[in-house]
């Protein structure tokens, strides 16, 4: 029974007793007025009335109990899971700005983006355009590894759209000024645009991508699929290039497709933060937190905030405990090739003011010290050597990390780089060594930029359904495939402008802290 039903049936008990009771003859005259009363109680008053009084009093009383309190200063973000939406992922403060939250249904996938030509796109002008290990807890803390969060300084305070510091590059009026100071040219400036106009064209119904890229609007048009199955990693490879150009999901041309991507990566997210997939690992769930990082750095999106450090929570949690290093899952003994990716997202992660603990970073060097050959000037895979590409990853790794110009290992890498010069075929080697190179300035990047920009200009296709695109079937390219080689090439092409100089004033304020 409930509340009520227990107060009726004392009221109907009362008005039994009171009614059963004989009349006592020899009660004085006076109580008669008394018992008049009592008879207009009981007998007037009939239950359902006492009832209905002590409903409404209870119900009054009740109401003034649950009048929903003064609300605490935040706001959730909550949309229809049946719409294939998250779910209470974010929250923000309601004293900062209105933060717009990602909305993939307004994405038009079926539009195809207006073709920018070569001619429409100037030198300075911007660009008109987008082995096993034990299976992880189930969930991370957000703040479980947060020691300390990276230092804060003036450098969010400019003028361009792009607010993350590191990134001021990719703002609409430095980015053209950028391109004439570090040797861009028209023609690279306009192989960037085809190239987001092929990615956005190849973007999935659901915002993502595929290494198979000949599935949906393609039909098969475009050749040289890629076989990894890893379809995280592809729409992280696939946003990246947009980023780097200036696009976001806040403006520009392409701000729909980089909408739905993201949107895309964030409902993919486990809830431990891990973004892996099967046929990327620890690969995919670096270059998605690089992806996250990004936006948010650029666009200082509150609803982005929380993806993007839960991601950087997933690679302190993976980092290899003795060895410091990363590999395919996670506390797996590294390896130079995974913790270049890794690396990275903690330097973009850093760079948008998140939180990156020291200790990381300081098995970050530990790791880099156990595959350095020649003092540190070159770089094996899981052991010292003086391979190509990891020699590249390890210098750049090195140079992120803190290590000045000046430092004699990373002139004698610099000069091994500059000796081999850009590959023809393998766009992984290339990718890290332009970054490498870019970054050191001066006549190394000034002989390598030339044979790298003219090379990749003159191999992009240009006609059919192909145009935009690259492919090369080195370093993971004949895996990977044509999205893989387009998004790698992008992305050199963008070097003149996707990150400040390293060894820029600026650059002391933004090392890691130790």
């Amino acid at each position: 029974m409930g509340l009520f039903s227990k107060k009726n049936k004392h009221a109907d008990d009362v008005e039994t007793a009171d009614q059963s009771q004989p009349a006592d003859q020899s009660q004085p005259a006076d109580d008669e007025p008394r018992r008049g009363r009592r008879f207009l109680l009981t007998n007037a008053a009939p239950s359902w009335l006492v009832s209905l009084v002590l409903h409404t009093i209870l119900l009054m009383v009740l109401g003034l109990m649950v009048l929903p309190m003064e609300p605490e200063q935040t706001n959730v973000l909550t949309v229809d899971n049946e719409d294939n939406n998250m779910e209470e992922i974010f929250e923000q403060p309601l004293d900062e700005p209105d933060i717009e939250p990602l909305d993939v249904s307004e994405v038009q996938m079926d539009v195809v983006p207006q073709v920018i030509t070569e001619t429409e796109t100037k030198e300075v002008e911007p660009i008109d355009v987008a082995d096993d290990v034990e299976a992880p807890p189930a969930e991370i803390s957000l703040d479980e590894f947060a020691e300390k969060a990276a230092p804060k300084s003036d450098l969010l305070s400019n003028t361009s759209n792009v607010t993350g510091s590191g990134f001021e590059g990719r703002g609409e009026m430095a980015r053209g000024q950028m391109v004439a100071k570090f040797g861009g040219s028209k023609g690279s400036e306009a192989a960037v645009a085809m190239a987001l106009q092929w990615l956005a064209e190849h973007q999935n119904p659901n915002g993502s991508w595929s290494f198979d890229h000949t599935i949906g609007a393609c039909q098969g048009r475009c050749g040289d699929k890629g076989m990894a199955n890893a379809v995280n990693g592809a729409t992280a490879m696939a946003l990246l290039p947009f980023l780097g150009a200036g696009q976001t999901h806040k403006e520009g041309k392409y701000k729909k497709n980089v909408q739905a991507g993201l949107y895309f990566l964030m409902s993919s997210m486990k809830a431990n933060g891990d973004l892996s997939d099967p046929g990327g690992n620890m690969y995919t769930h670096g270059l998605c937190a690089i992806t996250l990082c990004e936006a948010f750095a650029m666009t200082q999106d509150k609803g982005l905030r929380l993806p993007a450090q839960a991601s950087l929570n997933y690679i302190v949690y993976a980092q290899d405990p003795v060895g410091g290093g990363w590999r395919y899952k996670a506390r797996q003994p590294g390896d130079t090739s995974v913790v270049g990716w890794q690396l990275m997202a903690l330097k973009s992660g850093h760079l948008a003011y998140l939180q990156v603990p020291p200790g990381t970073i300081k098995g970050a060097y530990r790791f880099l010290d156990s595959v350095a050959a020649d003092s540190g000037a070159a770089y094996g895979y899981t052991t010292p050597a003086n391979g190509s590409a990891t020699t590249a990853v390890g210098l750049l790794c090195r140079m992120y990390l803190g290590w000045k110009k000046d430092e004699p290992a990373l002139e004698r890498g610099v000069q091994r780089l500059s000796k081999m010069g850009p590959s023809p075929n393998n766009m992984y080697y290339n990718y890290y060594a332009t970054q490498v190179m870019r970054h050191y300035g001066g006549e190394p990047w000034e002989k390598w930029n030339v044979k790298m920009r003219d090379q990749l200009v003159n191999s992009q296709s240009k006609t059919g359904h192909m145009k935009g695109s690259w492919f090369f079937n080195g370093g993971h390219g004949k895996r990977a495939g044509r999205l893989y080689s387009t998004s790698m090439a992008t992305m050199m092409l963008e070097v003149y402008y996707r990150h400040m100089p390293i060894y820029g004033k600026q650059a002391a304020e933004e090392e890691f802290p130790l």
